[in-house]
């Protein structure tokens, strides 16, 4: 782990926060193999239910890789398989949440849309600038950007490479919320003890659903969707669920 990745966990949530704000919170190769190390702690853990994403500081939640450090790589295929810190993200088996305070650009706003909710502080802007600097991100932008903002949102942005402010990004799908920037991060545990409340098991498969959902022909994604049903009724965390609703009970989930 190095100093500019933060990782704790408090009860059944994990927060990885990118802290290097005097830089953004740009992220150089070390931080990406940290991130990949958090998210490797977050799947082996069975208290950990819902992993919070975030940003140190009140300027960015990230602004994409460290561009200073992108000519470190040997060659374009060294830098092609590199450790993507995006990618970390997106196999997360946890639900996630990404709060975003402040920019969010290129590597930044993929790493947002790799999270599962995203909530914004309302000093929040969201970009996709490398066409800026000569190249097209690399981390799921256009896919995601395109599934979250639509087509032609998605260009837009892609294509111009300029900032949308926060209410912009609500109105157009971006994120579920925005609220004052000191309230951010106690909306987002306040999304994630709720969460975590529910059967851990019954979430994780649920963030597979929907992101079945996106990949899958329908009536694949619908059989899929059953059958994910099915291994969630056969857990003992459905039948804690079915004997506490009978009983008039909170039910105690267990991930089993």
């Amino acid at each position: 782990m190095t100093d500019d990745i933060l990782f704790t966990v408090d009860g059944h949530v994990a927060t990885i926060t990118l802290n290097r704000p005097a830089k953004l919170n740009a992220v150089t190769p070390e931080m990406s193999k940290a991130i990949v190390a958090a998210v490797q702690e977050c799947n082996d853990s069975d208290m950990i239910r819902v992993v919070i994403v975030t940003g140190a500081g009140e300027r960015a939640f990230c602004a994409g890789s460290d561009i200073k450090e992108l000519d470190t790589y040997e060659s374009p295929w060294q830098f092609r398989n590199r450790a993507d810190y995006c990618d970390a993200i997106r196999k997360l088996l946890k639900p996630t949440i990404a709060a975003v305070n402040g920019y969010a650009f290129g590597g930044g706003l993929e790493t947002s849309l790799s999270c599962d909710i995203r909530i914004a502080s309302d000093n929040a802007q969201f970009a996709a600038p490398e066409i800026k600097l000569g190249w097209i991100g690399g981390g799921g932008m256009a896919t995601f950007l395109a599934h979250s903002v639509g087509p032609s949102n998605a260009a837009l942005m892609i294509m111009t490479g300029d900032p949308i402010p926060a209410e912009k990004a609500l109105a157009w799908g971006l994120v579920s919320e925005v609220v004052p920037q000191a309230d951010l991060l106690a909306r987002a545990r306040s999304i994630a003890d709720v969460i975590a409340s529910r059967a851990p098991i019954a979430a994780e498969t649920a963030k597979l659903n929907l992101q079945a959902a996106f990949t899958m022909p329908q009536e694949q994604a619908i059989h899929y969707e059953r059958d994910l049903q099915t291994i969630c009724f056969a857990t003992e965390d459905a039948a804690e669920g079915r004997a506490a609703f009978k009983e008039k009970r909170q039910p105690t989930f267990k991930r089993r």
